[in-house]
């Protein structure tokens, strides 16, 4: 950070990303009505009714059997002088009197049957006309009904199904407690690649013994954009972080560094001493000089000495003179050396660099606890007064732009609470982001994650005192510890790259940028297609998330399952998952980079969609007007048939 960009970009800053789908699904497609059938009249029912005709006349037709038989009877005994003729005609003439009003009765029973049949094939037709009329209008409103639902279906399939989750405007450090260095690893990439997408700065301090921003600087490298990464102590002679300060802000910072590993001095007093020797020596005067004047303060120091030999004989002369036979001056100055001695080496072979978008200063993990503890303070204490310089005669910045250079510190923890209490104080003054990553939820925490304009994080716990107390914080009314829903990709993705954090930042010539790309030390932005083609490309979680991708819309695998945020959830929660705070509760996030690549992934929040009213989806189709409605055309013909019959269970 030692160098500064002409132009500062802002931009969004993304933590990791959110599943929601604010379109639910529209169900199965509603089923397109099935005519009835054709009802006529069936040649049993008008047999029915001819034969009951035919009962109801029986006697009618057997009276004009009987008529028949009278007259032919008085027919044939006429010619045998039986009866007389007058008498026979008679009888004649009788019969057919008597049948005129049987005919007429049978006449009209089968008029009555007649009429019958047509009233009931008028009765039948109404019903047709009416069935018709009812299985249009149904049809219409199927016809509306299915184009709404396809049009929901469509919302639903097109909508995205992760959100971005952004660090929100209010905020000027996010606070991370917990984590493994794979969940670690994917939180500095997807900050990283956010950072790169904006154009924006990023200086990240590497405290955890592993490589966990390897990913982060093999997508730098896939982008264009030339990384500067410092490994220490092998890099701190290539080092320039904090050489070219003030002999104030130097004498600050390496009293700061003496501190650091458990020391008891007096820090004004150290700070003093190294001031009035920075002054005594030259502004300009390096730490292995500087040891050299605190080795001369013993006057039985010997002449020889390699760290004495780079002060001049005035030097030497002048240092004693001011300081000497003070034995309380002596001793400080002894444990001043002793605490010094690992950076006497810091900046000696430091070229002019240009300037860098990116920046990694990591620790060794063979260095041991105690000298990462001493690097790091040395590392934090020259960014705070990096950014105290850049804070006097600047009005801080809101929002986005707050971001516009970010700050990460991977193992805030090594840290002393001193140092991060600066560090976080000049950050929020210089108008820098600032996310500070602890180990675990330590006892002492939570000041730093209720602290105003910090968003508070947790990820995995890593022991079950922890695990207790992130519960704690998360438990609602009535102690019930609450859930969130957790996708199946989350924890897929989290356990199968648990164990792929690298232990160098040597990267491996077989996963390196082998085509010829044009580097450069800053980017103005990285396009959004760009930077999911490099995701995919340059880093191992985005080339599993891409081999994984149908887990994100498998019915049966892909649903999200609620995951009890107690103190075993927070023990057993996926590595890359982010527990956040939300209006409704708490909420869980993922913070796998690769999820970029996934063609449901949008840059947007959950709150932004919801506040635009969802995903859009197309109006329903207008309902037809009555000309329409009176023309002869069929009816759309859509959705799924209905049903067939079956013949075994008709």
């Amino acid at each position: 950070m030692g160098d500064h960009p002409a132009v500062s970009h802002g931009g969004s800053t993304y933590l990791g990303w959110r599943h929601d789908v604010p379109v639910p699904d529209p169900g199965p497609p509603p089923r397109r009505p099935a005519p009835a059938d054709r009802a006529e009249l069936g040649p049993d029912w008008v047999d029915l009714q001819r034969r009951s005709a035919a009962r109801t006349n029986k006697p009618l037709h057997i009276a004009l059997a009987v008529l028949a038989a009278i007259a032919a009877l008085c027919v044939l005994l006429w010619p045998l002088r039986v009866l007389p003729g007058v008498v026979a005609l008679g009888g004649v003439l009788g019969c057919v009197l008597v049948t005129v009003p049987v005919l007429v009765a049978l006449a009209q029973g089968r008029q009555v049957v007649r009429d019958r049949l047509r009233r009931e094939r008028e009765r039948l037709e109404r019903e047709q006309r009416e069935h018709e009329d009812d299985l249009r209008r149904r049809q219409e409103e199927h016809a509306r009904a299915y184009t709404a639902w396809r049009d929901r279906r469509r919302a639903f399939e097109a909508q995205p199904r992760w959100y971005g989750t952004k660090v929100p405007a209010h905020a000027r450090a996010v606070v991370v407690a917990g984590g493994t260095d794979a969940g670690w690893s994917a939180l500095l990439t997807t900050i990283g690649a956010s950072r790169l997408r904006s154009g924006g700065d990023l200086t990240v301090v590497d405290l955890s013994g592993r490589a966990v921003a390897g990913d982060l600087a093999s997508l730098v490298k896939r982008c264009g954009v030339a990384p500067r990464v410092w490994v220490l102590p092998a890099d701190l002679p290539r080092m320039n972080l904090g050489t070219n300060l003030g002999a104030a802000q130097r004498a600050r910072i390496l009293a700061a560094v003496a501190r650091a590993p458990g020391g008891r001095g007096d820090p004004a007093a150290d700070r003093d001493l190294l001031l009035g020797l920075l002054e005594a020596l030259g502004p300009d005067t390096n730490v292995a000089a500087l040891i050299g004047g605190l080795r001369a303060l013993d006057g039985a120091a010997p002449a020889d000495d390699p760290a004495v030999r780079l002060l001049t004989p005035d030097q030497r002369t002048a240092v004693r003179a001011r300081w000497g036979g003070d034995r309380s001056v002596l001793e400080r100055a002894w444990d001043l050396e002793r605490r010094l001695a690992p950076f006497e080496g810091v900046g000696t072979r430091a070229a002019e660099e240009p300037y860098a978008q990116v920046k990694v200063i990591a620790t060794d993990r063979a260095s041991g606890g105690a000298a990462a503890r001493a690097y790091g303070t040395y590392t934090a204490a020259s960014l705070s007064e990096l950014l105290e310089l850049r804070a006097r005669g600047r009005a801080p910045a809101a929002g986005d732009a707050a971001w516009a250079h970010t700050i990460i510190v991977c193992g805030a923890d090594t840290l002393p609470d001193d140092e991060v209490d600066r560090l976080t104080r000049a950050a929020a003054a210089a108008g820098a982001g600032l996310v500070l990553l602890f180990r675990a939820a330590a006892d002492g925490l939570d000041a730093r994650l209720d602290a105003e304009g910090t968003l508070p994080v947790l990820m995995r716990q890593p022991d079950p005192d922890s695990a207790d107390r992130a519960a704690a914080r998360l438990t609602v009314r009535r102690g019930a510890a609450p859930s969130a829903p957790v996708h199946r990709l989350t924890e897929v993705i989290g356990e199968a790259l648990s164990d792929a954090v690298a232990d160098s930042y040597v990267e491996d010539p077989a996963v390196g940028v082998t085509a010829p790309v044009a580097m450069r030390n800053a980017a103005t932005s990285v396009a959004p297609l760009d930077l999911v083609r490099h995701v995919r490309a340059a880093s191992a979680w985005g080339r599993t998330t891409a081999q994984a991708e149908d887990i994100d819309t498998a019915p049966a695998t892909g649903a999200p399952r609620e995951h009890r945020l107690d103190a075993r959830g927070m023990r057993l929660l996926p590595p890359t998952a982010l527990v956040l705070p939300g209006p409704r509760g708490p909420v869980v996030a993922d913070a796998n980079p690769g999820i970029l690549t996934l063609a449901t992934a949008t840059l947007a929040t959950v709150e932004q969609t919801r506040a635009a009213g969802g995903p859009a989806v197309p109006p329903p189709a207008p309902a037809p007007d009555a000309e329409s409605a009176d023309t002869d055309d069929p009816p759309p013909n859509l959705g799924p048939p209905p049903e067939r019959l079956d013949w075994r269970t008709a």
